[in-house]
């Protein structure tokens, strides 16, 4: 039977199956991808953490359904979103390179149309992504923001992991440790 590690959500109960990583690192592996009850849940939470917010922006891919829950819920009828590949409508776009991830383990990039960059333009911006740990792609998606001439309003994750939850620049729902 694999390890977990038992999480309370802002009231909903669930389980994380730990997984250790190539570098050594066991993390409480968080995955939103068709859990519709958790996905729901999270991202009405999150939404009441955005006010203020005008837009959001969240990366690929787990931040996907959460973003667009919460974007339903403030009643915005877009949110942008940051690519981890180049697709053919981005080629006027901008990118960002970022460290790496706990996760990747390696530099990637994040990608960003044109049309979602104007849509941040003057705007206060709320990111949203499911995690945040060492914080790398966090600055890519300010970088993003910046960029696209947005400012970076608020900053908000379902959990926070390891040292991420001493941060006072974040808002998040539940911790999870790194061991």
């Amino acid at each position: 039977m694999a390890e977990v590690y038992k999480l309370d959500i802002k009231g909903y109960k669930t389980e994380l199956p730990i997984i250790r990583l190539p570098s050594g690192v066991a993390i409480c592996f968080f995955n939103l991808h068709g859990d519709t009850l958790l996905t729901e849940h999270c991202g009405k939470q999150i939404a009441a953490l955005a006010d203020g917010c005008d837009v959001f922006l969240t990366a690929e891919s787990k931040g996907l359904q959460l973003t667009h829950v919460a974007a339903r819920e403030c009643g915005m009828p877009r949110y942008a979103v940051a690519r981890k590949s180049k697709k053919l409508y981005m080629q006027d776009g901008m990118e960002v390179a970022i460290q790496s991830s706990i996760t990747t383990g390696k530099e990637q990039k994040l990608y960003l149309s044109k049309s979602d960059a104007e849509l941040m333009k003057g705007k206060r911006v709320g990111i949203i992504d499911d995690v945040v740990s060492t914080g790398n792609s966090l600055v890519g998606l300010e970088q993003l923001v910046r960029d696209a001439g947005g400012t970076v309003y608020k900053k908000l994750f379902v959990l926070a992991e390891g040292n991420a939850a001493q941060r006072d620049d974040i808002l998040y729902l539940a911790t999870i440790p790194l061991r």
